[in-house]
């Protein structure tokens, strides 16, 4: 892969502020390290004046392997790292700072769990729900920081505003006492640095005279600022980006910094890289038709350079289930025509949306590797329930499985009634001898797991549900507990469609220990060649595959429920179109009609697809 002629002068040969629009597969990786080779071979710039900045390790890393793999002479002294890397060795450079005072991700969960208390947040619920409850107050803490506005004026959708600036408040004065400081503070204080430290800046901005930016889309405003700072007062900033894949909202990116960066520098170079070397003709021109509908962007025509390839393929099934062995049918085609496991992946918009396919793969012993961590469904609190009441109707009499269910729904049978390590219904009534309205509840329990050993696992579980009263139990238990009722009872919707493949309690425990299996052997084994890729739509952010399946394109799934603003669905247009552009080969959508029993609507924008 190769730039032409004129995209190669116009960006290698710039000096002064410059900005390019790399689209998907562009080859902006290779523009930035022939920039950088340029740079000291032609202006004779030292290499220990250029600064590299992107947002991971890896990409950090790559781009130097790249660079050196290129260079015909010494390694040099380039600087190549990410904005947290380079800001941390400022402030351990200015203040001392060590690795030790900052916060790590668990320090952090359990302080803002702390200030949650703190702020009267009584009612946090399940540890999973809890957890979520968490991460999503710790983005939006994130957020706020990064966005550099002023807590008061941040709009929260966690939780209601007043409750917010309480846990806000409370974080902050935990992390101070405990001389601790965040990744966004890190940020922040480097900007104070530099503006109440001009001395120090300068030192800085003579040391990096030439900086350059990758996924420039994705900077948030402290790190703008701080850049910006850096660049001065020669403003040699070379930044490469592409406003189309701005997918960080939640880390306070947003699309319009790439405008701004054309107002901040008038006089700024603005190439445009448009071939896509990546992908075949039909994937391109459909994924431009769902972004092109997008109004706070820059306009780009991108050509492919592979050809016409396949059309992309939009399949309608009937739910999640159906959805899944689809899939894997076809995963099973690719593999059959030689295309390595490697070379495929699954996206989504959610891990929750992976929980079918994931079973569904361990049935077909397809290998698998999940870049973000699962739960495992069958852990979650109703597949407890189910997965008890399934080992005392076939006659196992370990007391842990009785405390589980005894009052789910209540009983009223207390503790105190099961004791021993092994419990009869014998011994229950023996208990409960002197109350004829208890002898009959448990009467009625023995009599129900009789009934539950008789059906095949789909049938037991419906029975529990609406024989039993399980249903009604829960909906009481959510109330109770503050938790969100669609969500104990999607889990528990899930749990029973993946039921229906098992003839027996035998064969449905079987299952959920090799599905166990193949989730903690992904843990220990990682990603290798035979192995499928499974990930959300953001892990999948600058990788690229031969074919690509891209998921549960249903309204509520993408564009996600929680997206409301137009700005939201913005951005939710914007996964799709880099879910699409990962793909160079083969590019199948899929969508469902109904999940849990009610009626599902297609992705508004898998239905681009095919409007003029």
């Amino acid at each position: 892969m190769s730039l032409n002629q004129a995209q190669t002068e116009a960006v290698a040969h710039h000096r002064g502020p410059c900005m390019v629009l790399a689209g998907p597969g562009s080859g902006k990786t290779l523009t930035i390290v022939k920039r950088i080779e340029y740079l000291i071979q032609t202006y004779k710039v030292r290499p220990e004046e250029i600064l590299v900045i992107t947002f991971t390790k890896y990409a950090a890393r790559e781009m130097r392997e790249r660079f050196f793999a290129l260079k015909k002479t010494g390694q040099g002294t380039v600087t190549f790292g990410t904005f947290h890397g380079i800001y941390y060795g400022i402030l351990k450079w200015a203040y001392g700072i060590r690795q030790m005072d900052l916060l790590t991700e668990d320090q952090k969960a359990e302080l803002i769990r702390l200030s949650m208390e703190d702020a009267g947040w009584e009612e946090m619920g399940e540890a999973e729900s809890q957890k979520e409850q968490i991460r999503e107050l710790a983005e939006e803490i994130a957020s706020l920081k990064n966005q550099a506005v002023p807590a008061e004026s941040f709009s929260p959708a966690s939780c209601e505003k007043d409750r917010f600036l309480k846990i806000y408040q409370a974080y902050e004065s935990r992390k101070d006492s405990c001389h601790k400081i965040d990744f966004e503070d890190m940020l922040i204080r480097c900007r104070d640095l530099f503006l109440q430290r001009p001395d120090i800046l300068k030192k800085w901005q003579e040391k990096f005279r030439y900086i350059l930016v990758d996924e420039f889309q994705d900077i948030n405003q402290v790190q703008y600022d701080v850049i910006r700072m850096l660049a001065s007062p020669e403003d040699n900033l070379f930044v490469v980006g592409d406003d189309d894949q701005s997918i960080y909202g939640f880390r306070g990116a947003r699309p319009g910094v790439m405008r701004q960066f054309m107002k901040d520098y008038p006089g700024a170079r603005t190439v445009l890289l448009d071939i896509n070397y990546r992908s075949t003709g039909n994937i391109v021109k459909s994924a431009l038709r769902v972004i092109g509908r997008n109004r706070n962007r820059y306009d780009k025509k991108i050509r492919a350079l592979a050809g016409t390839g396949e059309t992309v393929h939009v399949q309608e099934v009937k739910d999640p289930l159906e959805e899944s062995r689809y899939v894997a049918e076809e995963i099973k085609k690719r593999l059959e025509q030689s295309i390595r496991p490697s070379r495929i992946a699954v996206l989504y918009r959610t891990n929750v949306d992976a929980r079918a396919l994931s079973e569904t793969l361990t049935e077909y012993q397809i290998p698998f590797f999940m870049r973000e961590k699962i739960r495992n469904l069958y852990d979650h609190m109703t597949a407890v329930d189910i997965s008890s009441y399934f080992h005392l109707a076939m006659g196992d009499r370990q007391r842990k499985y009785f405390l589980q269910v005894a009052n789910r729904p209540n009983r009223y049978i207390g503790r105190d009634a099961m004791k021993e390590p092994d419990i009869s219904y014998e011994s229950l009534r023996n208990f409960y001898c002197d109350k004829e309205w208890m002898m009959d509840r448990v009467d009625q329990w023995e009599w129900d797991m009789k009934m539950l050993n008789e059906k095949a696992p789909f049938a037991a579980i419906q029975y529990i549900r609406k024989s039993m009263g399980y249903d009604e139990f829960l909906k009481g238990y959510a109330e109770f507990k503050g938790l969100d009722k669609e969500e104990l009872f999607g889990a528990l919707d899930e749990i029973q469609q993946a039921a229906k493949h098992y003839k027996d309690m035998e064969s449905w425990f079987a299952h959920v220990e090799d599905y166990r299996k193949a989730l903690g052997a992904q843990k220990q084994e990682g990603a290798d060649e035979n192995s499928i890729r499974l990930m959300t739509v953001h892990g999948a952010k600058g990788l690229e595959y031969d074919t690509v399946f891209l998921i549960h394109a249903n309204e509520g799934c993408i564009p996600y429920k929680k997206a409301k603003t137009p700005e939201e669905i913005e951005e939710e247009r914007r996964l799709f179109y880099v879910a699409m552009t990962r793909a160079q080969k083969k590019l199948t959508i899929s969508y469902v009609k109904e999940k849990n029993g009610k009626e599902q609507r297609p992705s508004r924008f898998a239905e681009e697809l095919f409007l003029v």
